[in-house]
């Protein structure tokens, strides 16, 4: 028999998040941002244009940055993921959340934790040059700072001329 109304279909979705396993049968057309802020309480992740263009809700999945607001949770079954609330162990900051902070890098804070995991998801040594960095940042909007002290914090912590 044909699924007449395959929206309303659930799936069961199973994940380690931040380390902690995590299983739920949710509908099969959830977004992953949806997942992680409605289903699994962590609400560091930010929905901005629900079109993966600013990069607000950008999460690590399985070593990969990723735009979770395009991506189904039932695409990720299986599949480890990282958010913003791993990245500061035992409330000690980061090295590049403390730049971000030492540099004022962010106003609002809307678009800090698409910013700070993508920063995570890459080998700083792929990015020692100016312009490389200014590309990698150039994949996350924010309308606050203007880009600049989110790019001195980034060449502070990664020791790149800027």
């Amino acid at each position: 028999m044909m699924d007449t109304n395959p929206g309303l279909r659930e799936v069961d979705v199973s994940v380690s998040i931040n380390g902690t396993q995590v299983s739920h049968r949710v509908p099969a057309r959830l977004l992953l941002s949806d997942f992680i802020r409605d289903v699994v309480g962590l609400t560091g992740t930010h929905v901005g244009c629900e079109h993966g263009y600013c990069g607000a809700c950008t999460v690590i999945v399985d070593g990969d940055a990723i735009r979770s607001c395009s991506t189904l949770a039932a695409q990720i079954d299986g599949s480890a993921i990282r958010t913003v609330e791993d990245l500061a162990t035992d409330g000690e900051l980061t090295p590049m959340q403390q730049a971000f902070h030492e540099n004022h890098a962010m106003q609002c804070g809307f678009c800090t934790a698409g910013f700070l995991m993508t920063l995570e998801s890459v080998d700083p040594d792929g990015y020692q040059e100016k312009e490389q960095v200014i590309d990698l940042l150039s994949g996350n909007l924010c309308r606050c700072t203007g880009y600049h002290n989110i790019f001195n914090a980034v060449c502070s912590t990664w020791g790149v001329d800027s």
